[in-house]
């Protein structure tokens, strides 16, 4: 396998406390030294080997910076070519020796440690020899890290990703208090707390959130690539960055073709709406066919089956409580299967074990139940309850926190807007879903009372879809 070989740094020849700065310069600010430094990050780069580009960086608008075309560009058009010895990666060597030598030694996650060695280099300010590119970076990154805990409960509550953005902080607040615990404290010299604490681990963290990228042909090694991270996500497009064996190089292939003087996309992944304002810190405007909006349903405590259910969904390994995400085209047969154990009496005891398999996402890609037609409307039914609670939810924020009841009153949110308008956006992508969902449900209810057929599943391309 091919590696990506570090960029060599110069030996800082003086004591530890005295190469880092005393105010670091964490990025840049506003839209006008954002654009200057990331021209000097470009300019630098060219000096580093980077070839001369068929894009250049410029404002783009609610996007902040992307790369645009400086001529037409056609499908199956390479991009970059950045010199493999220009990415960040874990191989990277640290300007800080002593602080590299310790993270090194204690054998850490991807993560942590390109957090570790971020935070190393920006405290280095101009002594680092990664400065051009961290002052091209943002100060404050648009990451749901730097939103606080209450943040978070107040504006996504309505929204089927709150636990999981919450999730995301605690699990970077623990993150940092263990290597607090167990390295920077015991290394005081080489991690002072002005330099290495949660405010700096958040903001690193928030960094690789939203420009870390996964490399195929490296075995999805983990790097940040400068003047590739510009390259703003589009819902539509597949183009991503990999690693070229033959130049050694970071580069991309277009999957289409842009006229001059147009900004070019590449994918951050098949991702919902509420995954990218997580990790990314905004909401596309357009279409995303891969969005979708988590389901969550629950076994009721005061179901006198309520043992041999739950025995059943240990069996498969399944918890009492499953989320399943619903898409504008429809839901997956294990939601289905899942609310059909739910309902099930005791008389159907015997297909609990069944019912569970069908629950999970292995056996709900190969199995579909036959149901009878008052089990398919007692599981619609509890389907369409939990829509239902959800849309009244996203309605109650949109309405009486917002003031919003117009789909049609966002257009588009700045890239890395305020968490009210970002969490209005969110709301109005899931209740675009959700109430498509709710449609479905009612008409299939309906038909299935009245012995009819809507045949809403085949326009849809089937409700049970299987991603």
């Amino acid at each position: 396998m091919a590696l990506l070989y570090p960029a060599r740094a110069p030996v800082l020849h003086r004591p530890r406390l005295a190469c880092r700065a005393s105010s670091v310069p964490w990025g840049c600010d506003t839209d006008s030294s954002a654009l200057n430094s990331g021209i000097a990050l470009q300019q630098w780069l060219s000096q580093a080997g980077l070839p001369i580009q068929k894009v250049e960086l410029k404002n783009v608008g609610a996007g902040g910076r992307g790369l645009v075309s400086k001529r037409m560009l056609y499908k199956g058009d390479r991009l970059l070519f950045l010199p493999a010895t220009l990415a960040i990666t874990t191989e990277s060597e640290w300007a800080c020796a002593e602080a590299g030598k310790v993270i090194r030694a204690k054998d850490l996650p991807e993560w942590p440690f390109l957090a570790c060695y971020l935070i190393s280099e920006a405290s280095l300010g101009k002594s680092s020899p990664w400065y051009p590119y961290i002052a091209a970076l943002p100060r404050r990154p648009g990451s749901i890290l730097l939103w606080t805990a209450l943040d978070v409960e107040a504006h996504l509550s309505a929204t089927s990703i709150k636990d999981r953005a919450l999730q995301c902080v605690r699990e970077v607040e623990d993150t940092f208090n263990d290597l607090n615990k167990q390295v920077f404290m015991k290394n005081r010299e080489e991690f002072p707390p002005e330099v290495f604490n949660l405010e700096s681990f958040k903001w690193a963290f928030g960094i690789l959130f939203s420009r870390l990228v996964r490399l195929p042909s490296l075995g999805q090694k983990l790097a940040l690539i400068p003047f590739g991270d510009m390259l703003n996500h589009d819902t539509e497009v597949t183009t991503f960055l990999d690693f070229d064996s033959g130049s050694k190089s970071i580069t991309c292939t277009l999957d289409r073709g842009y006229e001059s003087n147009k900004e070019v996309f590449i994918s951050y992944g098949k991702r919902s709406n509420g995954e990218l304002l997580v990790a990314y810190g905004f909401v596309p405007s357009g279409k995303n066919s891969e969005d979708s909006v988590s389901i969550t349903l629950g076994l009721d405590p005061a179901d006198e089956m309520y043992e041999a259910k739950l025995g059943a969904l240990k069996e498969h390994g399944l918890s009492p409580q499953q989320s399943y995400p619903i898409k504008l085209k429809g839901w997956p047969v294990q939601l289905t299967a899942f609310a059909r154990l739910i309902t099930s009496p005791p008389s159907q005891l015997h297909r609990y074990s069944e019912l569970t398999s069908a629950a999970t996402e292995k056996q709900g890609r190969r199995m579909q139940p036959v149901f009878t037609t008052e089990e398919q409307m007692k599981a619609y039914e509890m389907i369409l309850s939990a829509c239902k609670q959800a849309i009244a939810a996203s309605k109650n924020y949109l309405e009486v926190e917002q003031g919003i009841v117009s789909f049609q009153l966002i257009k588009e949110v700045p890239r890395h807007g305020s968490l009210p308008k970002l969490a209005s956006a969110l709301c109005e992508s899931e209740l675009k879903i959700l109430y498509r969902n709710e449609y479905i449900l009612r008409s299939e209810l309906r038909d299935l009372r009245s012995g009819k057929n809507s045949g809403l599943l085949g326009k849809v391309s089937s409700m049970f879809f299987r991603d």
